[in-house]
C-alpha cells in the first residue's frame, strides 16, 4: 500500500464548505459548529440542502441527489480550500455513485474532514482521488463543539500539521510490537458494508487499520471483522489501531472478542487510540505512511498529514 497524496494545509482566512452527505443535521449545532470555525479564522460556507430533510426518510439530509451535488459543487469550487462534513449517521453509501469522479480528481487535491458513516467517503477519496483525508470531528458534532481537546487537534492537523506528527494516546497494547505502513479504516460497520462496493479497496495489504464503532452488540461487531476476515481484506495488514467503542456493550465482554478475531493476525494491534465516537477525538489521517508502536501507543507519520 502506498501513500496517497497530501493537500495542502489551510491558511487564515481559507474558506471551509460544510456539507453534510448523511444524516439530517441539528441547525443549533451547525450554527455553533460555524461560529467554532470563524473563531479560528477560517470562512465557513454553508452548502445550499445541509439544512433539508428527506421527503420520505426522516434519517437522510435532503435528497440523494442534493447531497451528492452539494459535496461536489463544493469539492470543484476553486474558492474552496477544505471540505468539512456535518455530521455522520446514514447516507454517504446512497449518493456515493452519484458524484462525478472525474470532475471532483479535475478538481484537484484540498482537504476532507470527517469521520463515522463518512467512512465510505474517506474509502472513495483514497480510491477514486488517490487523496489523504482526515478522520475527524465534525462541524454539528457534539465533540467539535464542547470538547478543547477534539478541537486543538483538529485544528493543529488543519494548520500546523508539522506539531501532531507524533499523535500519542492512552492506548494500551493488545498485542505489542512495532509495524510501519500506511493509514486507512475507520467505522467497523461502513468498511464492512463497503465490501463489493465500486468504491472499496479489496485489502489493506501493508496498511495500519484504524477501527472503531458506536452503539453496536459485540455480535454484530463480531460478524463485521469476520466479514473482513473472510473477505480477505485484512490478509497482510501491517498493525491494527482500535479506537472507541461508544455505546457498545461493556470492556469485559467487547475486548475478548476483538482479542480472538484480531489476536492470530500476528501483527501489533492497540487499544483504546482515543479516535471515533468519543470525548476528546484525536485527528487521524488516513493516506499516510507512519510508525505504530503498540506499547507506548503512539502512532508517528513520516510526513505530515497535509503539505
Amino acid at each position: 500500500m502506498k501513500p496517497l497524496n497530501r493537500p495542502a494545509r489551510l491558511a487564515p482566512g481559507a474558506r471551509i464548505a460544510v456539507v453534510a452527505p448523511s444524516g439530517p443535521v441539528p441547525e443549533e449545532r451547525l450554527q455553533a459548529g460555524l461560529d467554532v470555525l470563524r473563531g479560528w479564522d477560517l470562512d465557513p460556507v454553508v452548502a445550499p440542502h445541509v439544512l433539508d430533510r428527506h421527503p420520505s426518510f426522516d434519517y437522510l439530509a435532503g435528497t440523494d441527489a442534493d447531497r451528492a451535488a452539494d459535496l461536489q459543487a463544493a469539492w470543484c469550487d476553486p474558492s474552496v480550500d477544505a471540505v468539512l462534513c456535518a455530521r455522520g449517521g446514514y447516507g454517504a453509501q446512497r449518493m456515493a455513485d452519484l458524484l462525478d469522479w472525474e470532475a471532483m480528481r479535475a478538481a484537484g487535491p484540498k482537504v476532507f474532514v470527517g469521520f463515522s458513516d463518512i467512512t465510505a467517503l474517506h474509502e472513495a477519496f483514497a480510491t477514486r482521488l488517490g487523496l489523504v483525508t482526515l478522520h475527524g470531528p465534525m462541524a454539528a458534532g457534539i465533540d467539535f463543539l464542547k470538547n478543547a481537546r477534539a478541537q486543538k487537534h483538529l485544528k493543529d492537523t488543519l494548520f500546523a500539521p508539522d506539531t501532531v506528527r507524533v499523535i500519542a494516546s492512552d492506548g494500551t497494547p493488545m498485542v505489542p510490537g512495532r509495524a510501519r505502513g500506511v493509514t486507512l479504516g475507520g467505522c467497523l460497520a461502513l468498511l464492512a458494508a463497503e465490501i463489493g462496493t465500486p468504491h472499496a479497496r479489496t485489502s489493506a495489504h501493508g496498511g495500519l487499520l484504524c477501527l472503531e464503532d458506536v452503539g453496536e452488540e459485540t455480535y454484530r461487531l463480531d460478524r463485521y471483522l469476520t466479514q473482513l476476515l473472510r473477505a480477505g481484506l485484512l490478509d497482510g495488514v501491517a498493525g491494527v489501531l482500535l479506537g472507541s467503542w461508544h455505546e457498545c456493550e461493556p470492556r469485559e465482554k467487547l475486548r475478548p472478542m476483538l482479542a480472538d478475531r484480531l489476536g492470530g493476525l500476528g501483527v501489533p494491534v492497540v487499544e483504546d487510540f482515543g479516535f471515533g465516537h468519543r470525548e476528546g477525538a484525536l485527528t487521524v489521517p488516513f493516506g499516510v505512511a507512519a510508525e505504530l508502536d503498540a506499547d507506548a501507543g503512539t502512532l508517528t507519520l513520516d510526513e505530515p498529514a497535509l503539505r
